[in-house]
């Protein structure tokens, strides 16, 4: 079910040390080819961790051997020497995975992804060793052992497969995400790494990612809170020798992708609701997004949410501070099926809505259109700030 469901990838997780309460920190995925094509996106953030950097650059030669992740430091707003870190790991593994004797690795072929707190160096003398130890427990089924170790607040790991074809035109798509906080749309919202052995090239990879990406990370808006990190990683080894329809294949890289975002969703920070905003009838799929963000992002009506308080007002509210088109007395929202505003006001009886249930459903209507587009957030909660209060500390 994970990055190792793929054939032609081994994969490990261990604890290298860089979590002070000894949890598993240090992941490794390897492709082992024959092909080693790849494609990434990252965070939009100006601010970006030196991993990030370090990994744009690797990924401009379309080519990944290996990725290496750890949790328990972020490794951003660490300077030159966050950034000769950073450098160090991919040579490390590089040097380790070469002395394996299955084929030669580059540094400049090994993408690095970190999380964790902002603003400390990684400790170097743990994490480098830990790359010999996780190269020694590469295995083809270590892939649920690599999510568990890039989790950081996550309460659960995430990974999802999907495929097409049968038999020998067989072939699959695996991956693993973690994320909890700070989840905010930036092209991807968290680390993830996909692998398929699809026999697919690199450009191709990267129109099936960036199409898949749009849809669904790019639409998951827990907290409004944006990633220095953030990174998405599909790699292609072509160990199933099968080159599919270029339409099959994306799809099954969207669902690989959909199915961790609601993942990612549902494990929230401090969350008990997961909110589905469905904005239709608008007049482009730009105004439909900007106006599922804005409520997405409402703390008042998340407030209303976690309190099973069918607010529609709120909803309003948000949708009147976008640029989206629409005319305010021809407004239309549901909650949870029942339309509880008509025409910008008073609709069916709000006591008709029932929100004792973990997932909440609104639509918004700007009849202004044809185009639509949902979005994924969360309610806002005690625990939530309890959390990220103390996140340092």
């Amino acid at each position: 079910m994970s990055v190792t469901a793929a054939k032609g990838f081994t994969a490990a997780g261990i604890a290298a040390g860089i979590k002070e309460n000894g949890n598993p920190d240090l992941a490794l995925v390897v492709n082992n080819g024959p092909r080693r094509a790849a494609a990434g996106v990252f965070t939009s953030n100006r601010v970006k961790a030196a991993p990030v950097l370090w990994s744009e650059q690797v990924l401009k030669g379309g080519e990944v051997t290996a990725v290496v992740l750890n949790s328990g430091g972020a490794n951003a707003c660490t300077g030159p020497q966050g950034f000769q870190d950073t450098h160090a790991t991919a040579e490390k593994a590089a040097e380790v995975l070469s002395g394996l004797g299955d084929s030669a690795h580059s540094a400049g072929e090994i993408a690095v992804a970190s999380t964790g707190l902002i603003g400390l160096l990684l400790p170097m003398d743990k994490l480098l060793p830990g790359i010999g130890k996780a190269a020694a427990e590469l295995s083809a089924h270590g892939g649920e052992k690599a999510a568990i170790a890039i989790k950081t607040t996550d309460t659960v790991h995430k990974t999802a497969v999907a495929g097409g074809g049968s038999g020998e035109s067989g072939w699959t798509v695996g991956g693993m995400a973690k994320g909890a906080g700070m989840l905010a749309p930036g092209l991807a919202t968290m680390l993830v790494v996909l692998t398929t052995d699809a026999d697919v090239e690199a450009p191709v990879l990267d129109s099936a990612l960036r199409a898949a990406t749009r849809t669904t990370f790019d639409r998951v808006d827990s907290d409004g809170c944006m990633s220095t990190n953030d990174t998405v990683l599909l790699l292609a080894s072509g160990a199933s020798g099968v080159t599919p329809a270029y339409d099959e294949f994306a799809e099954a890289v969207r669902t690989v992708c959909a199915d961790l975002a609601r993942q990612l969703i549902g494990d929230a920070e401090g969350a008990s609701k997961d909110i589905r905003i469905e904005v239709i009838n608008a007049a482009s799929e730009d105004d439909a997004v900007e106006v599922g963000r804005s409520i997405a992002r409402n703390n008042l009506l998340k407030c209303a949410i976690h309190g099973e308080d069918p607010n529609w007002g709120r909803v309003l509210s948000a949708v009147g501070t976008t640029k989206a088109a629409f005319e305010p007395d021809q407004l239309n929202v549901a909650i949870n099926d029942v339309w509880v505003c008509k025409n910008g006001s008073v609709g069916e009886d709000r006591d008709l809505v029932d929100m004792r249930y973990r997932e909440v459903r609104i639509i918004a209507d700007l009849a202004a259109g044809s185009e639509t587009a949902v979005i994924w957030a969360n309610d806002l909660t005690a625990d939530y700030v309890h959390e990220n209060s103390a996140y340092s500390s």
